[in-house]
């Protein structure tokens, strides 16, 4: 088995990429720049008994994801989970926001998720499952989050599409939307209110609390199993009954 992660060296990824960690199983962990990050999560993959292979690169062109997935090919034939979780923040108003930046966060943030099914399908396989993680901010606008939501949106729309030509194949693609989670991402956005935010999200969910990385991989486990082989183009929110209008 194998699996591949964008942003898999930190947070949410990496809670994804040692929830697959098991002896036998190649685990791919794509990073951008923190190096000491990736250092650490190869650490931990390690130490779960899984092969564990670091790939620097910016997945947000297409020449940056064909180059990723050049690098898993030369260590394996097939692809049995692709995650997209990289994420590009851009905290503050939209309409003050750089516009450059911008577009470099909505391709890495939406479209790149079609810059890797398109370089990882020949890696693709009946039964393989392509999944991306969005959040609430892709259907409720949030103060200074338009440059992650936004890309999220679209990612939504565009697994609905590739569900339709990956599905004839025996290929699956779904998103997973957790709620709160305490990550580098979302400390990005809020900055020092980051604690309170999480506080009053854990006491209004209707469950008693936030989510934790064992909710949102139990659920992204049995998506990837052949039990959910009939789930296609869906967008799961791992919420405990927050924000059920979206």
């Amino acid at each position: 088995m194998a699996i591949l992660v964008t942003g898999g060296t930190k947070g949410i990824g990496l809670a994804i990429a040692r929830r697959f960690a098991k002896p036998g199983v190649d685990v791919f962990l794509n990073y951008r720049a923190d190096e000491a990050a990736a250092q650490r999560a190869r650490g931990q993959i390690d130490a779960l008994g899984a092969r564990c292979h670091v790939i620097r690169g910016d997945v947000g062109t297409p020449a940056g994801a064909h180059a990723l997935l050049d690098q898993v090919k030369a260590k394996t034939d097939r692809l049995d989970q692709l995650v997209h979780c990289a994420v590009k923040v851009l905290p503050g108003p939209l309409l003050g926001i750089d516009p450059v930046a911008f577009t470099e966060a909505i391709n890495l943030n939406g479209t790149a998720l079609v810059y890797l099914a398109q370089a990882a399908r020949p890696l693709l396989q009946r039964g393989s499952t392509v999944f991306f993680l969005s959040s609430r901010g892709s259907r409720v606008p949030l103060a200074n989050y338009a440059a992650v939501g936004a890309g999220k949106s679209l990612a939504e729309s565009l697994v609905r599409y590739l569900a339709l030509e990956l599905a004839p194949l025996g290929v699956r693609a779904n998103c997973v939307a957790p709620g709160a989670v305490d990550t580098e991402a979302l400390r990005q956005v809020y900055g020092d209110r980051t604690d309170e935010i999480l506080s009053q999200s854990a006491a209004a969910n209707p469950s008693g609390r936030n989510v934790t990385d064992e909710d949102y991989c139990s659920l992204i486990e049995y998506l990837a199993s052949p039990g959910a082989a009939m789930i296609q183009g869906q967008v799961v929110f791992v919420t405990g009954g927050s924000y059920l209008a979206a």
